[in-house]
């Protein structure tokens, strides 16, 4: 389980560290002075494949003081953007990029028609490019040769991840591989050429902690806290100074109040009180800078930065000792980035009033503070100002304890543990339980109303659950549900890093209504009484989950489970959930592998209909019929063992496909993939060896080496594209060896001239008369019309399958089928039958019988 972010004092001396995964090096860190930048780290992937549908992930950590970064990716295709609507997106090959989640591009159409229209521009980055939506992509075509270059006022700090597409759209789940159960996958043909992509990552930070910017020429300071009355000495910022309030009632206590230790674990300490019995208890952490350490020159600006590192309520900037008259004394405040006049998260003057940020996520803040003349702002008359003012700032960070929260720390909040399941189907998966004795580590949902927080004071209540996503499981997914023996009146609200409310929320959900316009957030099948939501690809670290009620204790029951999970809903029973390793290796991913029928992020979209499915299923299963022509000449030529291979070929292809559409298997789907491809090459070579007229010896000794050879291509990789060149290859030099043994045994004895004749004119007969006689043995070897027939179809067969894609494969596999089997029966019907049945040669018994030796030809003498 991720632990929260580190303290603040660990963060300000580990500034330059960076959290590198697999693949990652540290650069050189000699001298440098401001305003220069050094690596410090870079990652390197030199030959990255994907094939039609592939699709991988790149893990990307940026510290806290990078101050840029530049990605350079070579491809060997280059797509122009103006060309993009052109190009289907079965084909389109695209980088994205995006904030803590693996990106999804092709999640939904508009989402996709989206960041097609919107794509990263390549090169340094102006002012104005911000990419720090947490739920949108950036993506870029493949093209030669692209460089990004990003600083850290355009992207945050944080775990990045890129991913590599090749081909979008449904079918990007469907077919890439035929799932047998759970664990068990074979991968089918990969229709279309594998792109390749290199990437070469350099990260660039400042040398020392007190250089920050984009160009490392800015200053920053950590936000330092001090004890305001029991001593000077410097305090983290984890260090709770409690503050004791009065309430209505009194009497002396004694509490034991949990809090939190600069470790981050629970610790108890003794508070002796003789003031009220308090009806609700603050923690706050106060930190102040005096006068003397606080001065900002006029138009200049001056940058601090907080860690915060637990859930709080408020954070709070106030101004002291800030004189009246003076100018106006503005801060900026900016999340995980440097912020900037005209970019930032909140603003404010706070010469008056404090400048407050209501449950700010966790994480790291930036501060900005600078002097502005309000009577120059007014457009008036004023005496000059000085050029530096010295002031005096108090923040505070404002939490609450004994497990409670809320914006008046009056409602009940409970963490979650993590309980990994027994034989997990993928990585982390895993379910959440309260840390508390009511709930059980056996049972993976727990009673919420035991949970609920009672208020007779307000119309509607909350209850809190905190719980973290561990490292490494970006690509899992949170999955959410409330079931009651009754209506529920329940909504639920979440937010990553901080408190939801009604006004602050990342993912929202009710009985009615839900947030149902983000993409990574799905509410499906509830009822009245049944809630069930999933937040995909959710981000590792802290999240809160709120539940708000009517006042009043509930008189139903519901069950409430939270767990992680690979695939939503599992796939819709549709497909089998797998999970792979990004190129880094440090983060998990899951995806569908659909069935034949279906497609899309979680096999929910209906890429073949149910009538669709019969029809497809027949044509591929029916095509085979077509091996019943060679197999009737084989028969009728009594060439028996042609005839076996070509029936057993039709019969273990048609089996084949029927296992594969799912109608019925025989035998085991390896067994029947290994039949179909192997006696599908032997049919093919096969063809060839027949049309060579060579005694049966040499025959059965190709048959031989051929059986080996496709049997090796079947068992090793039947599903390459490559194997149809290979096999016709095979078959093309058994047809050469052939003729050749058949040339070189009806003529045993072929005299060549020693010499080369080099008068050309007295050659040139010669091969004018070899020429006539080969074609005068080709001619009353075949029949023309056949063997053109045969180049025909084999042609038309070539055709189909260069056409085949994951859409039409049904179509064009079938006549694949058909048109491979009509061939090898036009090149058979193509010999002539004498030609066949006889030696090429009339002499050619006489010879082998001069052959033998005298003494077994002549009679013997008395």
């Amino acid at each position: 389980m991720r632990a929260p972010m580190a303290a603040a004092a660990a963060a300000a001396a580990a500034v330059l560290v960076l959290v590198m995964g697999a693949g990652w090096a540290p650069g050189p860190r000699g001298c440098a002075a401001q305003g220069e930048e050094v690596v410090v780290a870079s990652y390197g992937q030199d030959r990255l494949w994907l094939k039609p549908y592939d699709w991988t992930y790149l893990r990307v950590e940026l510290p806290p003081s990078f101050s840029s970064v530049t990605m350079d990716f070579a491809t060997d295709i280059d797509i122009q953007r103006e060309h993009l609507k052109g190009i289907p997106r079965s084909k389109l090959a695209i980088i994205c990029l995006m904030n803590s989640n693996p990106p999804i591009p092709d999640i939904s159409d508009s989402y996709l028609d989206n960041l097609l229209s919107n794509f990263l521009p390549a090169g340094p980055f102006g002012n104005g490019n911000i990419i720090n939506q947490s739920n949108l992509a950036q993506c870029i075509p493949f093209q030669k040769n692209t460089t990004v270059v990003l600083t850290n006022d355009q992207i945050s700090p944080g775990v990045w991840y890129i991913g590599y597409f090749h081909g979008l759209g449904p079918a990007r789940t469907q077919s890439k591989m035929v799932c047998l159960d759970q664990n068990i996958s074979i991968e089918l043909i990969s229709r279309g050429k594998a792109r390749l992509v290199s990437t070469r990552i350099t990260v660039r930070g400042c040398p020392t902690s007190a250089f920050w910017g984009p160009y490392c020429n800015q200053t920053v300071e950590m936000i330092g806290c001090s004890q305001p009355s029991i001593n000077n000495n410097s305090r983290n910022l984890l260090d709770l100074n409690i503050e004791r309030r009065n309430s209505r009632y009194t009497r002396e206590h004694h509490r034991r109040i949990n809090i939190l230790s600069q470790q981050n674990h629970l610790v108890e300490k003794e508070v002796g009180s003789n003031v009220t019995a308090l009806v609700r208890m603050e923690n706050s952490i106060t930190c102040s800078i005096s006068n003397d350490s606080l001065c900002v020159r006029q138009g200049d600006m001056k940058f601090y930065f907080l860690d915060v590192v637990n859930l709080a309520l408020q954070f709070q900037i106030t101004a002291a000792n800030f004189g009246v008259l003076g100018p106006s004394l503005i801060c900026y405040l900016r999340y995980n980035a440097f912020p900037q006049r005209d970019l930032h998260d909140y603003s404010g003057d706070i010469s008056h009033d404090p400048l407050v940020v209501k449950s700010p996520n966790i994480g790291r803040w930036y501060i900005a503070i600078e002097t502005v003349n309000k009577t120059q702002t007014n457009n008036t008359a004023s005496k000059p100002v000085l050029d530096t003012m010295c002031f005096s700032l108090k923040w505070q960070l404002t939490g609450c304890l004994n497990g409670k929260s809320g914006t008046d720390c009056s409602w009940e909040a409970y963490g979650l543990q993590r309980v990994p399941r027994r034989s997990p189907s993928v990585p982390f998966e895993s379910y959440y339980v309260p840390t508390d004795e009511r709930a059980s580590l056996e049972d993976s949902h727990f009673y919420l109303e035991q949970f609920l927080s009672n208020s007779s004071s307000e119309q509607f209540a909350w209850t809190y659950f905190f719980l973290d996503v561990p490292q490494g499981s970006a690509g899992a997914l949170i999955h959410v549900q409330l079931k009651s023996d009754k209506e529920l009146n329940y909504e639920l609200y979440s937010k990553y890093g901080g408190l939801p409310s009604n006004d602050t929320w990342d993912y929202y959900a009710s009985r009615t209504s839900s947030s149902n316009g983000s993409l990574f957030f799905s509410l499906q099948n509830s009822t009245s009484s049944d809630m069930d939501l999933s937040i995909f690809y959710a981000k590792e670290g802290t999240w809160c989950f709120g539940v708000k009620y009517p006042s009043g204790r509930a008189n139903s029951q519901t069950y409430m489970s939270v767990s992680l999970q690979g695939c939503h809903r599992n796939c819709n029973q549709k497909g089998v959930c797998h999970s792979s390793v990004d190129e880094s290796g440090l983060t998990f991913y899951s995806f569908c592998t659909c069935d034949r029928d279906h497609g899309g992020f979680d096999c929910s979209d209906e890429l073949v209909s149910p009538n669709g499915h019969i029809w497809q299923s027949v044509f591929l299963i029916a095509s085979n019929g077509a091996a019943i022509l060679p197999a009737f000449w084989a028969l009728r030529q009594k060439a028996f063992a042609e005839w076996i291979l070509y029936t057993s070929s039709g019969i273990s292809s048609a089996l084949y496909h029927s296992c594969d559409v799912g109608t019925w298997c025989i035998l085991s789907f390896r067994v029947l993939q290994f039949l179909d491809f192997w006696l599908s090459f032997m049919a093919v070579v096969g063809t060839f060896i027949c049309m060579a007229t060579i005694d049966e010896a040499s025959k059965r000794a190709m048959h031989t080496a051929v059986f080996i050879l496709t049997a090796l291509l079947a068992a090793t990789g039947a599903t390459r594209s490559a194997n149809i060149g290979i096999v016709i290859a095979i078959g093309s030099l058994g047809l050469l060896m052939g003729w050749l043994l058949e040339f070189s045994t009806a003529r045993r004895f072929i005299c060549w001239p020693w010499q080369i004749n080099l008068n050309m004119p007295q050659s040139w007969p010669n091969f004018g008369t070899l020429l006539r006689n080969t074609l005068e043995v080709l001619n009353k070897r075949f029949r023309w019309i056949f063997l053109l027939l045969g180049f025909i179809t084999l042609s038309f067969a070539a055709t189909s399958w260069k056409l085949e894609s994951n859409s039409n494969y049904w179509i064009w596999h079938s006549m694949w089928h058909i048109t491979i089997y009509t061939s090898s029966f036009f090149f058979l019907c193509s010999m002539r039958v004498n030609a066949r049945n006889r030696n090429p040669e009339s002499n050619y018994e006489l010879t082998r019988q001069d052959s033998l030796p005298r003494s077994e030809t002549q009679p013997r003498e008395n």
